[in-house]
C-alpha cells in the first residue's frame, strides 16, 4: 500500500510531502529513501515499493520542496537532465539533512520506536553519508555518492553502519575521489565500501538507460543483507 503524507520540518516551521510504501503486515523497521537530483520520480517510488515487499516501511521525502514541490524528472531526457542539474545547484544540503532527520523521526514513530535506516542515490548517496554522520539513523547506504572526499572530515562522527557503493567508471566521481574515499574510509570500523569496476553513475537506477542489470542486482543484494543485519 502506498500513499503521500505530509511531514513537519525539523523545526516545525513548514511541511513537505513524502511518498510512503507500507508492507502487507507490520513493518519490521523503516527506511528513508533519499532521492537523486530528479525528485521523487517513478524510479524512487519503485525503490520504496520494493523495500515494502521486504517488510519495511519505506518513505521518500520531497527534498526539493523549497524549490519546486513535487518535481519529477527523467534523466534520459536532456532538457530534464539539465533542469535537474540546475536544481542541484540551488539545493540547500543543510536544510535537506534537517528534512531527512525529520523524516527519520516520523518513520521511527510509525514503527513504534523501532529502527530506521536510510538509502540514497547520487545526491542522495552524498546525503546518506551525511545522514550517517549527523543523525541517529541506525544504518545508512549510499549509491554512487558525489563529493564524499569533501566530507571525510566528518568520518569521526559515523557511529553506526554505513555502506557505500562506488561505480568504478563514474563520470561524476573520478578516480582521485574514489582513491580518497578508500584512503579515508577503508580502516573505518563502521564503513563498508563496495566497488563496481567498469560501471557508471546511476547503474542501480530502477529504470532507464543508466541501469546495469547485473550491477544493480549485486548492489541491491548487498544492501538487502546489510539492512537485514543492522535493522533487525
Amino acid at each position: 500500500m502506498s500513499e503521500t503524507v505530509s511531514t513537519t520540518t525539523f523545526h516545525g516551521n513548514g511541511a513537505f510531502n513524502a511518498y510512503v510504501a507500507r508492507p502487507q503486515g507490520k513493518a519490521s523497521a523503516a527506511i528513508v529513501v533519499i532521492q537523486e537530483i530528479f525528485g521523487v520520480n517513478p524510479g524512487i517510488r519503485q525503490k520504496c515499493d520494493k523495500l515494502a515487499t521486504q517488510g519495511y516501511l519505506a518513505v521518500a521525502p520531497d527534498l526539493f520542496w523549497r524549490l519546486e514541490p513535487g518535481i519529477e524528472l527523467d534523466p534520459d531526457i536532456e532538457a530534464e537532465l539539465q533542469q535537474a542539474f540546475g536544481l542541484f545547484g540551488q539545493f540547500d544540503q543543510q536544510a535537506g539533512i534537517r528534512d531527512i532527520e525529520a523524516t527519520i523521526h516520523w518513520a521511527r514513530d510509525q514503527v513504534g520506536g523501532g529502527k530506521v535506516g536510510a538509502v540514497g542515490y547520487c545526491l542522495g548517496g552524498r546525503l546518506a553519508y551525511m545522514t550517517a554522520a549527523r543523525t541517529d539513523a541506525d544504518a545508512s547506504v549510499g549509491y554512487y555518492a558525489v563529493g564524499v572526499d569533501g566530507l571525510l572530515n566528518e568520518k569521526h562522527a559515523i557511529a553506526r553502519p554505513l555502506m557505500l557503493h562506488i561505480a568504478g567508471n563514474d563520470g561524476f566521481v573520478g578516480p582521485d575521489v574514489q582513491a580518497a574515499m578508500h584512503q579515508g574510509l577503508d580502516d573505518h570500523p563502521r564503513v563498508t565500501l563496495c566497488d563496481y569496476p567498469g560501471l557508471d553513475h546511476g547503474f542501480a537506477t530502477e529504470m532507464g538507460a543508466r541501469r546495469d542489470e547485473a550491477g544493480a542486482q549485486l548492489a541491491d543484494e548487498r544492501t538487502a543483507q546489510f539492512f537485514a543485519e543492522h535493522l533487525a
